[in-house]
């Protein structure tokens, strides 16, 4: 089963997220109190735990948030999904997949710190289209075409 592993938020941008339990998605603005909410399309920032395991396999000591993400997830392959993929987050938050990946700025903490970032290529981004709470644990589940949640 897909799910959220943590929530991070952070008051300024470039800089690793807190790990905070639980927050509120709001629609067509992001996570409530992260710097990066109410941009454009880029309102919510995933990726997964398996991605993180990567660099922990480096030697790494990494913890959610790390990376700035504001979901960890595990166990739903975030870059299988297309853009216009539509997600329910938890149990009544609705996110449209709207980027896969970025580019990275230079002045990436966690680039500096280990000398590679895994959130530029396995990073996606989602558009906030229905409010709803999340925490850790919430399940994660893929809407099919058409299915409203």
């Amino acid at each position: 089963m897909a799910e959220i592993i943590a929530v991070c938020r952070s008051e300024s941008s470039g800089y690793r997220k807190q790990e905070i339990g639980s927050g509120f998605l709001r629609a067509e603005h992001g996570l409530e109190g992260d710097a990066h909410s109410g941009t454009w399309h880029r309102q919510v920032s995933l990726l997964a735990e398996e991605s993180i395991d990567k660099m922990r396999a480096q030697g790494f000591d990494l913890s959610p948030g790390d990376f700035a993400e504001n979901l960890t997830t595990r166990g739903i392959d975030l870059l299988s999904l297309p853009v216009g993929t539509r997600l329910l987050l938890g149990l009544q938050a609705v996110g449209e997949v709207s980027q896969i990946g970025k580019r990275c700025h230079g002045d990436c903490e966690i680039l500096r710190q280990t000398g590679d970032c895994v959130m530029p290529r396995e990073g996606i981004f989602i558009r906030v289209l229905r409010d709803g709470p999340v925490s850790a644990g919430d399940p994660i589940r893929v809407l099919e075409e058409g299915e409203s949640a």
